[in-house]
């Protein structure tokens, strides 16, 4: 099983944001680091790069277009080779999928983890989606594009939460990596996935990748508290958990209000958080709204800049979810743009939710 599905245990916490440990894996038949060393990297490890201009204008790359559920985008991710756009929402209640016995409720499949992933061209249009039973609640997500297809990487291994409400919510508690198969289902032990399981005491852990400098970040709770760890992609695959950087969630991403996160991204030296909520809620009034974007340097795990940002401002119900690095052109990898997705209804009378991409592309 463990030749299919390498789980990767890591032990050990990062003391502070200046001292990170390269995690050791010491679990009897996990896979090892690959260089087998417990070396520590500190903070600041990432070389300078130039950082997006959160001031500047917000264009718009798609406009309320439909995703295959009808409930609120969670994330998206691009596969920039080919052009293709992923989104995450929570399935619908009332879908039974295949090997079920029955249909399931929204609240269900939201305490279950339950998630659908739908693949669109860069115009929007539907090219396929698959489901992933039991993975979490689609917070951010990443996309590996290679020669054989798109990888993606995820949550996975939901562990129920309950809300204010009373109701449950499923979070991922390890990391995912597969590749994007139309039509199919998967359950954490499916075994089409790769499994990274963090260390103990680490919950709700979520993904996004840079597709530029090929790193990934993961957002975890570590002791209750927020922190985002940089690593190099081939290195992480391989087992190498020596961080590049590791900061901690800042405690102000909506000044004003509530703070409510949505996505995170980053692009060389510099961390890109999202939060903000739908008009209507903690104080966000149409045609403002209280969607903040904040950039962190990975080098220092200050905060740079925070903006509030009124792309989509005309959305009805206009709900921030997920940020995501697209590169228009692979020929010219420093062309980017820092995408933003929002999540609006059909109309005053129809809660059907569509999706949009709003972008930044002027770097500073």
């Amino acid at each position: 099983m463990l030749e299919r599905r390498r789980i990767l245990k890591l032990t050990g916490l990062a003391a502070t944001a200046a001292t990170v440990p390269a995690v050791a894996l010491a679990a009897r038949g996990f896979a090892q680091p690959a260089d087998g060393s417990g070396a520590e990297a500190t903070a600041g490890a990432v070389p300078a790069s130039p950082r997006f201009a959160l001031t500047a204008p917000s264009e718009r790359l798609l406009r309320e277009i439909r995703l295959n559920e009808t409930r609120v985008l969670q994330s998206l991710a691009f596969d920039n080779s080919r052009k293709h756009i992923f989104f995450v929402q929570l399935v619908d209640g009332g879908r039974q999928l295949p090997g079920e016995s029955r249909a399931y409720s929204g609240t269900e499949r939201g305490a279950n983890g339950d998630l659908c992933v739908t693949r669109t061209d860069l115009a929007g249009n539907i090219m396929g989606a698959m489901y992933l039973k039991g993975f979490g609640h689609g917070v951010q997500i990443g996309v590996e594009s290679t020669a054989s297809g798109s990888y993606l990487w995820t949550e996975t291994e939901a562990v129920q939460s309950q809300n204010p409400d009373g109701t449950q919510t499923g979070w991922g508690s390890r990391l995912a990596r597969f590749k994007f198969a139309n039509g199919t289902v998967l359950t954490p032990d499916s075994p089409a996935l790769v499994q990274y399981l963090l260390e103990e005491g680490v919950d709700r852990t979520t993904v996004s990748l840079d597709p530029v400098h090929q790193r990934l970040t993961v957002r975890c709770r570590v002791g209750g508290a927020f922190r985002y760890r940089l690593y190099d992609l081939e290195a992480f695959k391989s087992g190498d958990r020596t961080t590049l950087a590791d900061v901690a969630q800042p405690a102000d991403l909506q000044p004003g209000h509530p703070d409510t996160f949505q996505g995170f991204a980053t692009f060389g030296s510099f961390l890109y958080l999202l939060a903000g909520t739908q008009y209507g809620k903690d104080g966000s009034v149409s045609p403002i709204g209280n969607t903040f974007i904040t950039c962190i340097d990975w080098n220092s795990g200050s905060v740079v800049e925070q903006e509030l940002t009124r792309a989509g401002y005309s959305l009805p119900y206009r709900e921030p979810e997920g940020m995501a690095i697209q590169v228009p052109d692979p020929a010219n990898p420093q062309a980017v743009r820092l995408c933003a997705g929002f999540a609006s209804v059909t109309s005053e009378t129809d809660s059907r939710k569509r999706a949009s991409v709003y972008y930044k592309e002027t770097l500073v």
